[in-house]
């Protein structure tokens, strides 16, 4: 009698997961047009506040000039603009599935709803942490020649915020996932990322009225971008952080609620 030996798994369920959501989001077309888009608009964008910056410098009202700007002001002011081209890297790794119907394939191979959102989760913020440090780099490496005499560049401090914007982008792709896995669709939630991100807290920052703008620091995008500014007020920097990836971790409860609870 033959004895069939097996080869002994060299990683574990979470791992498959992992590598599974990796090999699907690498694999998707719109991945890739999403990171070439994203790279345009980071570039476009810091070239144009640049130059804003030194026509600023230049004109003969003299009370707007910003001086000379570190590099990393505007790798982080074209954020603004740029992120919500990131955000589609959160959207896709969930909506795509929900479109094609190959959500029912993924949960029938991993049973786990748990693991199936925790892994897309680790992609995605792995996955737009690393673009957001290209990002940092072009936008850095485009603003810095135009910028000319009105620009320096530290390398400590360019890095700090090269790195930052990483981070930002990393937990606001997450937050994007998780609102998108319960929301199912695309455009709904790009629609509700928009409010959160910029039109609700725009709409409560009303000079003089302390206790609205108190509100809306609280919103995902004015956290994130007191992270970004390195502010003190009106909370350390990294509260601001940890403000934004509590809303992450909030979409991704949410998710996780409404995947358990739908039929896939």
């Amino acid at each position: 009698m033959t004895t069939v030996t097996r080869p002994v798994p060299t990683t574990g369920p979470f791992a498959g997961a992992v590598a599974a959501e990796w090999t699907k989001l690498s694999s998707v077309r719109a991945t890739w047009w999403t990171l070439a888009a994203s790279v345009l608009t980071m570039a476009a964008t810091a070239a144009q506040l640049a130059i804003y910056a030194v026509n600023a410098n230049t004109d003969d009202d003299h009370a707007i000039d910003p001086g000379v700007l570190p590099v990393g002001d505007i790798v982080t002011g074209s954020l603004e603009l740029t992120q919500y081209v990131v955000l589609a890297l959160g959207l896709f790794a969930i909506t795509s599935e929900y479109t094609t119907g190959t959500i029912r394939t993924t949960l029938r191979c991993t049973p786990s709803r748990g693991r199936v959102l925790l892994a897309k989760a680790v992609v995605v913020g792995v996955v737009t942490f690393l673009v957001g440090l290209l990002l940092g780099v072009v936008g850095a490496v485009v603003a810095r020649p135009v910028l000319g005499e009105w620009g320096r560049a530290p390398l400590g401090g360019t890095v700090r915020d090269i790195v930052a914007s990483a981070a930002y982008l990393a937990v606001l792709g997450v937050l994007a996932l998780g609102l998108a896995t319960a929301l199912r669709g695309a455009v709904l939630t790009l629609t509700v990322l928009l409010a959160l991100l910029m039109i609700v807290p725009l709409s409560l920052q009303e000079p003089g009225i302390t206790v609205l703008t108190r509100i809306a620091d609280a919103f995902p995008g004015v956290a994130g971008n007191h992270f970004l500014a390195g502010d003190s007020e009106p909370y350390p920097a990294a509260v601001g952080l940890l403000v934004l990836a509590g809303w992450a971790a909030g979409a991704l409860a949410l998710g996780r609620w409404a995947l358990a609870r739908r039929d896939a």
